[in-house]
C-alpha cells in the first residue's frame, strides 16, 4: 500500500445567526432637523407669549367682539348682528377658546401674535428662495430674507395691529405661508392656508379660486378635498349669519356707509392708501426687482407681483361698491412688495458686482483686478444708499410705535379698571338696574366682561327721548370709571339702584 499524504479539509466555523443591530441613535442635529417645524411652532408660541406679557396691551374693538361670539356660542346664543362685521377666521379660534372662560382672551392674543409673527419667517423664506443664490454665495439670499422680514415689520401701523390682536396681520402670514408652501412643493398645505386666508378676507377669494383650479388639474387625487374646502367658504361666510343674524349678508351690509369710506376718487384713493403703507425706497426696490424678473422671465417673481396688483385691484373694486377699503385691508399686497424689495437686495449682491466688472473691463481692459473691486464697491454703495434712505423713516416709525405702545398700555389699564367695575357691581345687578350706556369704543369690551350681546349696549338718545327707560351710564374718567343710573321711573328703582352711583 503506497503512502499518500491525505490533507484534511479545514473545519469551517459554524454560521451563527446574525444579531439584529441596534438602531443607530440619531444625533441632536438630525432630530432638530426632522422636527424643525414643530420646534419652530413651539418656539414661536413661546416668543409670542413673552411679547404679549411684555407689551401689556389689550385687543382692539373687533377682537373683543370675536371673543363675545365665542362666549355666546358655548351658551347657544350666538348673535352676529351689528359690529363687528362677521369674519369666520377668528371665530374658528374664539369659539373653542370660549370653553376656558376668560382665559380665552389670553389664548386669542397669543395665537394672533404667533400667527402674525410667522409672516416674518415666511417673508424671509420666500425672498431667500427666489434669490436663487448658489451655495458659495448663499449670503446674498440671507441678506434678501433679512431685508424682506424687516420691511414687513416696517409696514405702517403693522406693529400696532399685531399687539392689538387683530386678524389682518394674521391673514398676511397665511398668504405668505401659502406662497412659501407652494414654492416648497407642499401644495396641499398651500391650499389650506389659502382657504384660511379666504375665511378672513373676501379679497383672498380670487386667489383661493385660482389655486383650486390649478390644484384640480395638477392633483386629481385631491379633488374631493378641494371641493369640500370650497364649500366651507359659503357655509362659514353666509350660512352662520343666516342662522344668527337678520341677513346672511350681514358682513357686507355692515361694511357699507362706513365713516372710513373714501369720499374722493375711490380707485385712486385705494392706490394712495396702498402706497402710503411703506416708504418710497422699498417701493422702488420692488419695482427694480420686477423689472429684472421681467427681463429674465422669472415666472415666480412675476406671479408674486401680479398677485399683489390683483389684490389692490380687487380692493379698489370693493371701494367702488361702497366698502371702506381701509389701509389694513391692503397689508397683503404690501407684504408681497416687501418680499420683492428683499429680492432686489439679493440680486444686487449677486449680479451687480459682475455687471460693473464686465462694463469696466470693456471700457478699460487694462484695469483687470481693479474692475472686480469696483464691482464689489458698486454693490456696497447701492446697498448703503438703500439703507441710508431707510434710516430716517425707520427712526420716525420707531418713535411713533413707542408713543402708540404707551397709549395702548394706558388703554389696557383703563380696560382692567372696567373689568373691576363689572366684578364689583355684578353684571346681573347692572342689567337689573337698566340698559348699560357706555361709549362706542368700549361696547365690545363691556359685552365681553358682562357676557352679553353687543347689541344690548347700543344706545340711541332719540329713542330714549321717545320711550324713556332706565339706563346705567358708564363713563371713563381720569382716574377710573363713573357709574350712575338715570331715567329711574319710581322710588323702588331708585332705592334698588342707589348703590350703583359711584366712582370706581
Amino acid at each position: 500500500m503506497s503512502e499518500q499524504t491525505l490533507q484534511a479539509r479545514p473545519i469551517e466555523p459554524p454560521v451563527l445567526p446574525k444579531r439584529s443591530q441596534p438602531p443607530r441613535a440619531r444625533s441632536t442635529g438630525e432630530l432638530i432637523y426632522r422636527y424643525r417645524w414643530v420646534l419652530g411652532a413651539l418656539g414661536l408660541l413661546a416668543v409670542s407669549t413673552l411679547v404679549v406679557l411684555w407689551a401689556r396691551t389689550r385687543p382692539g374693538y373687533d377682537p373683543y367682539g370675536w371673543l363675545v361670539w365665542g362666549h355666546l356660542t358655548v351658551h347657544f346664543n350666538l348673535d352676529t348682528n351689528g359690529a363687528p362685521s362677521w369674519k369666520p377666521l377668528p371665530y374658528l379660534f374664539t369659539a373653542p377658546y370660549a370653553l376656558v372662560g376668560h382665559y380665552a382672551l389670553w389664548l386669542w392674543m397669543v395665537t394672533s401674535v404667533a400667527i402674525s409673527l410667522s409672516g416674518v419667517v415666511f417673508a424671509w423664506r420666500i425672498a431667500f428662495r427666489l434669490t436663487g443664490a448658489p451655495p458659495a454665495r448663499r449670503y446674498a439670499a440671507y441678506a434678501a430674507g433679512l431685508f424682506a422680514a424687516l420691511a414687513l415689520l416696517g409696514i405702517r401701523d403693522y406693529a400696532h395691529f399685531i399687539l392689538s390682536a387683530q386678524s389682518d396681520t394674521m391673514i398676511v402670514s397665511l398668504c405668505l405661508g401659502a406662497i412659501d408652501c407652494h414654492l416648497s412643493g407642499r401644495l396641499r398645505w398651500a391650499f389650506w392656508l389659502w382657504l384660511l386666508a379666504a375665511l378672513g378676507r373676501p379679497e383672498a377669494w380670487p386667489f383661493l379660486g385660482l389655486y383650486a383650479l390649478w390644484m384640480w388639474r395638477e392633483q386629481p387625487s385631491y379633488r374631493r378635498w378641494i371641493g369640500g374646502g370650497l364649500v366651507l367658504i359659503p357655509v362659514f361666510w353666509f350660512g352662520i349669519p343666516a342662522l344668527t343674524a337678520k341677513s346672511a349678508f350681514i358682513a357686507g351690509n355692515n361694511a357699507l356707509n362706513s365713516p372710513r369710506e373714501l369720499h374722493n376718487n375711490k380707485f385712486f384713493g385705494t392706490m394712495d392708501r396702498f402706497l402710503d403703507l411703506h416708504e418710497l425706497p422699498v417701493q422702488l426696490a420692488a419695482l427694480f426687482a420686477i423689472g429684472l424678473a421681467a427681463w429674465r422671465r422669472q415666472r415666480p417673481t412675476l406671479i408674486l407681483a401680479a398677485g399683489a396688483a390683483l389684490w389692490v385691484l380687487v380692493e379698489g373694486g370693493f371701494a367702488l361698491h361702497g366698502w371702506p377699503a381701509v389701509p389694513r385691508y391692503l397689508f397683503e399686497p404690501v407684504g408681497a412688495m416687501c418680499v420683492l424689495s428683499g429680492l432686489f437686495v439679493g440680486r444686487v449682491i449677486l449680479d451687480l458686482p459682475g455687471a460693473i466688472a464686465r462694463s469696466c473691463s470693456r471700457l478699460l481692459p487694462q484695469l483687470g483686478r481693479v474692475s472686480t473691486q469696483a464691482g464689489n464697491w458698486g454693490a456696497i454703495v447701492v446697498l448703503a444708499v438703500l439703507a441710508g434712505t431707510m434710516l430716517p423713516p425707520a427712526r420716525s416709525r420707531l418713535r411713533i410705535e413707542r408713543h402708540d405702545l404707551t397709549h395702548e398700555r394706558a388703554r389696557a389699564v383703563e380696560i382692567n379698571r372696567l373689568s373691576g367695575v363689572v366684578s364689583r357691581l355684578g353684571a346681573s345687578r347692572i342689567l337689573a338696574c337698566g340698559t348699560p350706556n357706555i361709549p362706542i369704543a368700549y361696547q365690545s369690551i363691556l359685552a365681553w366682561y358682562m357676557g352679553i350681546k353687543i347689541g344690548i349696549l347700543y344706545y340711541n338718545p332719540n329713542s330714549q327721548r321717545l320711550n324713556p327707560h332706565p339706563v346705567v351710564n358708564i363713563y371713563p374718567t381720569a382716574r377710573g370709571w363713573k357709574v350712575f343710573p338715570s331715567y329711574l321711573q319710581n322710588a323702588t328703582q331708585r332705592a334698588r339702584c342707589r348703590g350703583l352711583i359711584s366712582r370706581l
